[in-house]
């Protein structure tokens, strides 16, 4: 099982979060993680929100081992062969540690606040599903063409290729049966969703059976989901076995109000026996 930390870029100024990465870093979390949105979700009044993409290329030259992404990139946000190019970008700024988290957005107030395009549920999806496959093509560094109901390539190219062959690993967040499970099952190297892990069984049943039916190896997918440290540590020891015990391998830990005392109590009492 591995762990990252959420680390809260919200509401704080930068030499807070550049420092909270460095500390997960220093305590042995695999990633941190950060949000796509530009304008605090949570909380009164406005406050600081840093642009997601351009905070992991900074963090990735002030980082030397911890991966880094952000959950989840809103494919509303960007042009998709934006994306790709930042990715990249940032992939070779990290030496290959991006993590490539996506989602179909949802925050409809910020995109009408910012006067972002906010298309309807079946055109946010279709994008979704358009950007991950001409993604990946333009992510082969050849010279490629795609035709989708959202978005199309002619005589595209994209170079230098990801440090991450054949691509960074792509995150797909969420749990919607229509759209994303199945999104999940075709594109995704890791599906990160919330709840509990039994009520997440049958959800894992649906994605597996239909990746077998596009003759895709369920192991490939690995699942990943998200952990309060704001409870007792004996509780959140036992949250963080029951995750693993149902097949999970990763764990996103949220930053708790209790604040780094309580990040360091769980690297140093918890993570050293459930880390593989």
């Amino acid at each position: 099982m591995r762990f990252g930390l959420d680390v809260a870029q919200q509401r704080v100024e930068w030499d807070e979060l550049l420092s909270r990465v460095r500390f997960a870093e220093d305590l042995g979390y695999d990633g941190a993680w950060g949000f796509d949105h530009f304008q605090p979700m949570y909380g009164e009044g406005p406050g600081n929100c840093f642009e997601g993409m351009t905070t992991l290329a900074a963090l990735a030259g002030a980082t030397s081992r911890i991966r880094l992404g952000l959950l989840v990139t809103g494919i509303t946000y960007r042009h998709p062969a934006v994306l790709a190019a930042e990715a990249i970008t940032i992939d070779h700024a990290s030496h290959g540690r991006l993590e490539l988290a996506l989602g179909a957005a949802w925050f409809d107030a910020e995109h009408r606040a910012l006067g972002i395009a906010f298309p309807p549920t079946k055109e946010r999806f279709d994008l979704l599903e358009d950007a991950l496959t001409g993604m990946k093509l333009l992510f082969t560094g050849e010279k490629v063409d795609y035709a989708g109901p959202q978005w199309t390539l002619q005589d595209a190219q994209m170079r230098p290729v990801p440090v991450q062959r054949p691509h960074p690993p792509i995150w797909i967040g969420g749990s919607g049966p229509r759209r994303t499970l199945p999104i999940v099952a075709r594109h995704a190297d890791y599906w990160h969703t919330w709840g509990g892990p039994e009520q997440l069984k049958q959800m894992w049943d649906r994605v597996r059976r239909i990746a077998e039916e596009a003759g895709r190896d369920p192991a490939e997918i690995h699942r990943a989901g998200s952990l309060s440290l704001s409870e007792p540590l004996d509780d959140v020891r036992r949250s963080a076995e029951a995750w693993r015990d149902a097949g999970w391998e990763y764990l996103v830990c949220g930053w708790p109000a209790e604040g780094r005392g309580r990040v360091e109590e769980f690297a140093q009492s918890v993570m050293p026996a459930l880390l593989s």
